[in-house]
């Protein structure tokens, strides 16, 4: 709530270090003033969604943000374009329709959490120990800071991106869609390899967390460079979608060639990142986090900027993934290595 009333505040600053430019900005603040307000409803089903998958149900989930999808998805045209009695409200519509979304949403997962699972208790009677919340925090403030690395990260890229023009930011818009689409199957895997990693901690079976996790980042890395290939071959026909301009055209044809081909890496980063949570190590997550974005990926996208343009800034963020990719995987193996000799030792001892 307070992020969400900060970013409502300061909507206008926070977007003209984005780049965004005057004749944009009411767009931006008839979108983001509702957005910001209604976005406590975004992260109530998150919350929830990892609670009910960290039972067990991973179906669910997927049920409730799918159908949440699906009446964003009808609302949207109504709401923007008008229907009926409804009149048409322009891109505010489009976030309305998101907050009308996710309140469904809402009231789904409280009604699963409370009724149908017995989770989640609003009485008095049932308070939540503070041992618990602290152990809670101890892991979920570390990822949540983890997560929150993220958007600044890409705002620093934006701001590089736009010194290449208004089109080259068009184009870099798209390419983040490419990229939400293209590791659909990295992200559900995030969400669903560190309830595995957790139970198999616990009962101190370590062979089965290293083995789940070196086989998950194989297929990752086999799948993301068969999205790859299949990214090149559709290519034109991609870019003739999003663009209009032969100039966004050329530069979304250059972020399809360039940076899809790290994003196996990328996964392994990601996986790596969820499964040193599952290890209850978060602050090792945070620390991946920061060398990823801040050593790697954001100073060699700059580099690349400096000597080669926007060719330059996409190969050296490609460049960023390898090599946080390698420190990730070796970190985490050696992690799990010692863990493994001092469980040996406690039980010799």
């Amino acid at each position: 709530m307070c992020l969400s009333l900060f970013g409502y505040v300061f909507i206008s600053p926070i977007f003209r270090l984005l780049g965004a430019g005057e004749q944009v900005l009411p767009l931006i603040h008839e979108y983001m003033s509702v957005w910001f307000l209604g976005s406590v409803f975004l992260i109530t089903p998150m919350v929830g969604n990892s609670v009910l998958r960290a039972s067990g149900d991973t179906k669910t989930p997927s049920i409730v943000m799918g159908g949440a999808g699906l009446i964003n998805a009808v609302l949207d045209p109504v709401l923007i374009f008008g229907f009926g009695p409804i009149p048409a409200l322009g891109i505010k519509g489009a976030a309305i329709a998101s907050v009308i979304a996710w309140s469904v949403a809402v009231i789904i997962i409280l009604y699963l959490l409370a009724v149908k699972k017995g989770l989640l208790s609003l009485t008095a009677n049932n308070q939540t120990p503070l041992g618990s919340i602290r152990k809670i925090l101890k892991i979920g403030l570390p990822a949540a800071g983890a997560n929150m690395l993220t958007p600044i990260a890409m705002a620093v890229m934006i701001a590089m991106v736009a010194h290449h023009g208004p089109e080259a930011v068009a184009a870099f818009g798209v390419g983040s869609r490419i990229e939400s689409i293209a590791s659909l199957v990295v992200l559900a895997l995030s969400m669903t390899l560190p309830p595995f990693i957790s139970q198999n901690f616990g009962a101190g079976k370590l062979c089965r967390v290293k083995d789940a996790y070196t086989t998950t980042l194989k297929f990752v890395m086999i799948w993301q460079f068969v999205i790859y290939l299949l990214l090149i071959v559709f290519s034109g026909v991609i870019s003739e979608l999003f663009g209009k301009e032969q100039l966004v055209i050329d530069v979304i044809t250059l972020f399809i060639f360039t940076l899809p081909l790290s994003y196996g890496l990328q996964g392994v980063i990601i996986l790596t990142n969820s499964s040193f949570n599952a290890l209850h190590k978060p602050m090792n997550a945070l620390i991946l986090s920061v060398i990823r974005l801040f050593i790697f990926y954001v100073p060699f996208a700059y580099i690349g900027n400096l000597y080669a343009g926007l060719p330059g800034l996409l190969i050296g963020a490609a460049a960023g993934n390898l090599f946080t990719a390698i420190v990730a995987y070796k970190w985490f193996i050696k992690e799990l290595n010692m863990i493994s000799n001092q469980a040996v030792q406690e039980c010799q001892a």
